[in-house]
């Protein structure tokens, strides 16, 4: 039987102790499913936060890890149609992308932007559709409004800072250092940037006139969240993306009420279960935005697979720029 080479959780713990690497049976697509070769899987601080059971997502042991990817049509299932053998799409999933190999649902295959080489495609889906579903959607974002983007170096936070240019909103992004920031304002010249650190209210004000931010995209928590409570404008949004910072904020309700903000999870994947309709508008308009050159992926490294530890180190040292990737045939 032939096999393939495939990262496979084990256990779940601490410091990736039960991941390895693996040979695995080649799946055999099943009708209505097509063989992927993945060229590329793209890897982030949920695929890391899976592998120690604290993601909202636990698959049963063992798994797979990589929620996105992208490569090319290999074999073609019974009831196959619109897909030919060669044919490059990008998809994705809770699991199942550092793998050479996957059967994958026909009708869950995007085709990869002529535009986007593999590796940017595998980063497109997840962080750039977050994105979307924040500020278009759930934020209602207007052209002219001010948007401040915490951990804007981060994949997700790239990806809003990215869009936000394409929505016409004036982006402040907050970044952890130096390097971070210069290597954000090289790529999105179009943003003022800030250092998180204890001059972070007062800095946003003085860009905004005193006003604070009509919306704040916050996937860090912790202590940023605490302050954007405190410059998020009246009539403000404060979008809840996640929690990288590691402390799950809270907030008195009094302080929404005085100062007249709301504050709105995001869980674009589930919006899109909730509402399949809207899901599938989402997924378009960024693949169109995409095809058309108006949005791009930042990859920061390609690493091989028999380098996925360094790949995971770097997400969990907070290396990243944008995103890493995971070449499984590298």
């Amino acid at each position: 039987m032939a096999t393939m080479r495939a990262l496979e959780v084990q256990a779940l713990g601490a410091d990736l102790a039960g991941v390895r690497l693996v040979d695995r049976p080649m799946p055999a697509p099943a009708p209505g499913e097509v063989l992927v070769r993945i060229e590329a899987a793209a890897v982030g601080f949920p695929d890391w936060l899976m592998t120690q059971g604290l993601y909202q997502a636990k698959p049963a042991l063992p798994f797979v890890p990589g929620m996105e990817w992208a490569g090319t049509i290999a074999a073609l299932g019974h009831d196959v149609s619109g897909w030919a053998v060669g044919d490059r799409v990008i998809g994705g999933g809770t699991t199942g992308g550092v793998a050479q190999c996957a059967g994958i649902a026909a009708a869950a295959l995007q085709p990869l932007p002529a535009t986007l080489d593999f590796a940017e495609g595998a980063a497109l889906r997840a962080a750039y559709l977050t994105a979307w579903v924040a500020l278009s959607r759930l934020g209602r974002a207007q052209a002219g409004e001010t948007l401040v983007v915490h951990g804007a170096a981060g994949g997700v936070g790239l990806a809003a800072v990215d869009l936000a240019r394409e929505l016409g909103l004036r982006t402040i992004a907050v970044v952890s250092n130096p390097a971070k920031r210069d290597k954000l304002l090289a790529l999105h010249p179009q943003a003022s940037c800030l250092i998180a650190d204890g001059g972070l209210r007062d800095a946003v004000r003085d860009l905004t006139g005193g006003r604070g931010a009509d919306l704040v995209f916050d996937p860090v928590g912790g202590d940023l969240f605490d302050l954007a409570c405190r410059y998020t404008a009246f009539g403000g949004r404060l979008l809840v993306v996640g929690f990288a910072g590691g402390r799950i904020a809270t907030v008195a309700s009094n302080i929404p009420l005085i100062k007249g903000f709301a504050v709105i999870g995001v869980r674009a994947g589930e919006y899109g279960r909730q509402f399949p309709e809207h899901g599938r508008e989402h997924l378009a308009a960024i693949h169109a935005l995409a095809a058309a050159g108006r949005i791009r992926p930042h990859v920061h490294a390609i690493w091989p697979l028999e380098q996925w530890r360094e790949a995971f180190a770097a997400l969990a040292d907070r290396r990243v720029i944008g995103r890493s990737v995971i070449a499984p045939h590298g």
